[in-house]
């Protein structure tokens, strides 16, 4: 079904998250909007590989709000932050303010290229990562946020000796079981397993 859509750069998810995004003037992050997708089943299993199912399901959604962005100017413009998405309305004493798409950015531009739908593991792997940085950012300095290496590996489930590849592999299987998009995920799991997996990147 993706396939024959694609030839049209037809993105099944357009219409399904602008009816979400009027239905409440709130401000959404991605994984919310995935979830409230998931909750009304728009959205169906992509891939058997857990990490390239969570990254299509993502891309899906990202190229939709990309789409949506442009299409909605000059009437009402879409914000696309992963961490805050929300619909602003052109109207009098809104304080809408006009703005412009931004062709340039590399983010939109990774986005609106179908090609990266096809992304392997290894690729993914290396977006994830740069996910990490910027969510540091988002939390603030790794000094405020990280926790120290003992802490860090209890927080992992590890012992003191840890080999770099079982701190790697079990990363990967706590990011997996926790992240707030899947049915078992939490939140706060799952910033505490950022946090520990960051410091002992250091």
């Amino acid at each position: 079904m993706l396939a024959e859509q694609r030839d049209d750069i037809d993105n099944p998810l357009i219409w399904p998250i602008l009816s979400v995004l009027e239905a409440s003037n709130q401000s959404w992050k991605v994984h919310y909007l995935m979830a409230e997708l998931q909750k009304n089943t728009i959205m169906d299993h992509l891939d058997d590989d857990p990490q390239l199912d969570l990254f299509k399901r993502n891309f899906l959604i990202m190229n939709a709000l990309y789409q949506l962005q442009e299409m909605l100017l000059p009437q009402q413009w879409l914000q696309v932050e992963s961490m805050d998405i929300r619909l602003m309305w052109r109207g009098a004493g809104s304080g809408f303010v006009q703005h412009e798409v931004n062709r340039d950015d590399p983010l939109r531009g990774y986005y609106m290229d179908w090609n990266n739908y096809d992304a392997q593991t290894e690729d993914v792997r290396e977006l994830l990562s740069s996910f990490w940085k910027r969510y540091q950012q988002h939390v603030g300095h790794c000094s405020e946020t990280t926790v120290e290496r003992r802490n860090a590996l209890a927080a992992l489930g590890l012992a003191e000796n840890a080999s770099d590849s079982e701190i790697r592999r079990q990363w990967r299987k706590m990011a997996l079981k926790w992240h707030p998009d899947r049915p078992e995920g939490d939140a706060a799991t799952f910033r505490t397993m950022c946090e520990a997996w960051q410091s002992l990147r250091l």
